[in-house]
């Protein structure tokens, strides 16, 4: 009979046993539900910074002044950026990959960070892992350009000039392993040239030199050379594209001007310190295809001669990943280092 009776009890205790771990774990979810959610309602709740690995002025600045501008009226918070040029656009990559992982520290990047110096510098960070791909911002073709003391009106002009004084020619780039350097040792290497590399902290100040013809030729990107070419101070002779920029209609590629086998762009992308949550990875994303669809973005990319390319999330990751493994075989090929 006393066993009887006991039966409920073990039983009510049983279902007590099998219910408060259930309610513990629903409470667990609905809790971390509460905080994702509250999260993504509340970020961004303090300033953004915005990395660039080149000068003020230049494509990449530009750029990131542009989405700044844009991101800092939606998002309601400031959006602040921050030059760290030098070590071909590394020093604002290391600076990013090692921030906090919380979305409040971003990086316009370009080939040249991403994709070539890992192959020629030493770095301390990873660039496929601790660095998180966003979005693609655009691409642009990399332009030869020549300054006033430079007389050629061609490529093949300009060739033979360079033959006639071999080791006198300079050519400048925003930086060692940069876009602009890879494209000057590919042109000489096809043309059968011998060019003097000039590295410097980003196109703006190489412009400066150019300009005054202490060097005489510069394989810039479209970006950052536009508003020289536009303005007289410097003369477009090719693209280094498979075909013409929308924004030089008139200027030949490399191919038509006889110098075959380079087909170079260079691309920019929108990246955040690896280890971000996909909520605020999210809100990073949708506030960036918002901006690249605004009418006035548009046209200020087409103006610096950009195309603009819809690559998000895992395939711009993947797009990423192939352009790393691209330059990493050109480089070898080209036996091109960072000395």
């Amino acid at each position: 009979m006393n066993n009887l009776q006991s039966s409920p009890r073990r039983r009510e205790s049983s279902m007590h046993a099998t219910w408060i771990p259930a309610f513990a774990g629903m409470t667990a979810l609905l809790l971390a539900f509460m905080s994702a959610t509250s999260y993504a309602q509340t970020f961004p709740s303090k300033p953004i910074k915005i990395m660039v690995g080149a000068s003020a002025g230049g494509g990449t600045d530009i750029m990131a002044r542009m989405l700044a501008d844009k991101m800092s009226v939606s998002l309601k918070q400031p959006v602040v950026v921050e030059n760290k040029a030098g070590a071909s656009n590394t020093i604002a990559a290391d600076i990013t990959a090692k921030a906090s992982a919380d979305g409040y520290t971003l990086l316009v990047a370009t080939t040249t960070g991403q994709a070539i110096a890992p192959h020629l510098l030493k770095l301390n960070y990873d660039a496929q892992k601790d660095i998180a791909p966003i979005g693609m911002l655009m691409a642009v073709p990399n332009v030869l350009v020549v300054g006033s003391s430079v007389t050629a009106k061609s490529v093949s002009e300009l060739i033979s000039d360079i033959r006639a004084k071999p080791n006198t020619y300079q050519y400048a780039s925003s930086g060692i392993g940069s876009t602009q350097h890879i494209a000057g040792e590919a042109f000489a290497k096809a043309a059968g040239l011998q060019l003097l590399h000039v590295p410097y902290r980003g196109s703006t100040q190489a412009h400066i030199d150019l300009i005054g013809g202490a060097v005489q030729m510069m394989f810039d990107t479209t970006s950052s050379a536009m508003p020289q070419i536009n303005g007289g101070k410097l003369r477009a002779l090719a693209v280094t594209s498979g075909q013409r920029a929308g924004s030089l209609p008139t200027v030949p590629t490399l191919a038509e001007s006889g110098v075959r086998g380079i087909d170079m762009s260079t691309w920019y992308g929108l990246f955040v310190t690896g280890g971000t949550n996909e909520t605020t990875i999210k809100i990073l994303t949708d506030e960036l295809k918002r901006i690249l669809a605004l009418p006035d973005v548009q046209k200020r990319i087409a103006d610096l001669g950009g195309l603009q390319m819809p690559l998000y999330g895992e395939e711009f990751k993947t797009f990423n990943a192939r352009e790393f493994a691209t330059y990493r075989t050109l480089i070898k090929d080209a036996n091109i280092t960072a000395q």
